[in-house]
């Protein structure tokens, strides 16, 4: 058999039924869609954008915005502090790439042993009147 021939595999007996979702409705009129919670939490813990949810739900990102906006929030920080919890124990556990990074970005640490991430502090000059490199 070729892979010409092939058929991809499709469901002979597709079974219908119904349940209830309970979540946030959003949308007007008839276009009305119940977005479940704990769905949504768990996309945004993923760090999906405004635009993946949108393109889910069918509902404008705007409107999420409008509805979702707490749930999203709280996410996205609820993964930001599982990282930095595992960030911080690979470090503890001696991975030394990660210590290396925390130190320079939580502790400003950094290779040249000064602190200061600009460049515009001057070192002082001092030249007397009349006086020329010569």
């Amino acid at each position: 058999m070729t892979e010409e021939t092939k058929t991809p595999y499709q469901v002979k007996r597709v079974k219908y039924g119904e349940k209830t979702v309970q979540g946030r409705v959003v949308g007007r009129g008839e276009n009305k869609t119940v977005i479940p919670e704990e769905e949504f939490y768990q996309m945004a813990c993923l760090f999906s954008t405004w635009k993946d949810f949108s393109d889910y739900y069918g509902v404008p990102e705007t409107t999420l915005r409008n509805n979702f906006a707490d749930l999203f929030t709280k996410a996205r920080l609820t993964t930001k502090k599982k990282l930095r919890q595992k960030m911080l124990e690979t470090a503890m556990n001696g991975d030394r790439v990660m210590l290396i990074y925390l130190s320079k970005n939580w502790l400003d640490m950094s290779d040249n042993g000064t602190t200061e991430k600009s460049d515009d502090n001057m070192l002082p000059w001092t030249t007397e009147p009349g006086e020329t490199d010569e």
